[in-house]
């Protein structure tokens, strides 16, 4: 079993230097993988990432869409851009020089389930062999992302830096965020870190169950 995300930026175009995010991107890619095989951008904001250990799918996801919001969040006066992304779970039955030619059911699950995003108006989805862990799952994200999509520039950048580094204590963030505690604090409820690390720890939890 793997996991593929298949996603793409919405309204990338609103920034006029898509290095802004691009290379940020890249660098975040590079860290899980090499690309072309286990992760590559198409058609300028496309991407698919393979990742090998499905538990860790969801926080991959939280991960970009942390760097994303971070990013576009207040560059234009026409809002911020954001990603949209399905995760497939499943197995891979071919594998290719390119992640974009490799196939199974993984690649299967994260395309159908992404052609549906839009008509859902979500931004995050799952669709794995399990449909009773899907509609569980997904609801669960459905009510996350009423705050997730509201990040701020700074929410999302404390977000990034939890789900990096879940052992850092508050302190410890303050020190990589040049802020004292008590702001932590703060930052830590706008963005509602609880509740992002126990959706986290669900999807792991039951995920590692039926694998």
């Amino acid at each position: 079993m793997i996991a593929v995300i298949k996603g793409d930026i919405v309204s990338s175009r609103k920034i006029a230097d898509p290095e802004k995010w691009l290379l940020p991107l890249k660098a975040l890619f590079n860290e899980w993988g090499a690309s072309p095989g286990q992760w590559e951008l198409v058609w300028g904001d496309t991407f698919q990432l393979e990742i090998e250990r499905p538990e860790e799918a969801l926080k991959r996801a939280l991960q970009v869409k942390a760097l994303i919001k971070k990013i576009g969040s207040g560059e234009t006066n026409k809002g911020p851009i954001d990603v949209r992304m399905a995760i497939g779970i499943g197995r891979k039955s071919y594998s290719a020089e390119r992640i974009t030619e490799s196939n199974g059911e993984a690649f299967i699950n994260a395309g159908e389930r992404f052609e549906e995003l839009e008509k859902e108006k979500s931004r995050l989805q799952i669709k794995s062999p399990w449909s009773e862990f899907d509609v569980e799952m997904n609801l669960l994200i459905r009510l996350a992302s009423v705050f997730m999509d509201k990040w701020s520039v700074a929410s999302a950048e404390l977000v990034g830096i939890v789900l990096k580094n879940p052992g850092f204590t508050q302190l410890e963030v303050g020190k990589q965020l040049g802020i004292r505690q008590n702001s932590v604090s703060g930052r830590w409820k706008r963005a509602n870190i609880d509740e992002v690390l126990a959706l986290e720890q669900i999807y792991r939890r039951k995920l590692g169950r039926l694998l």
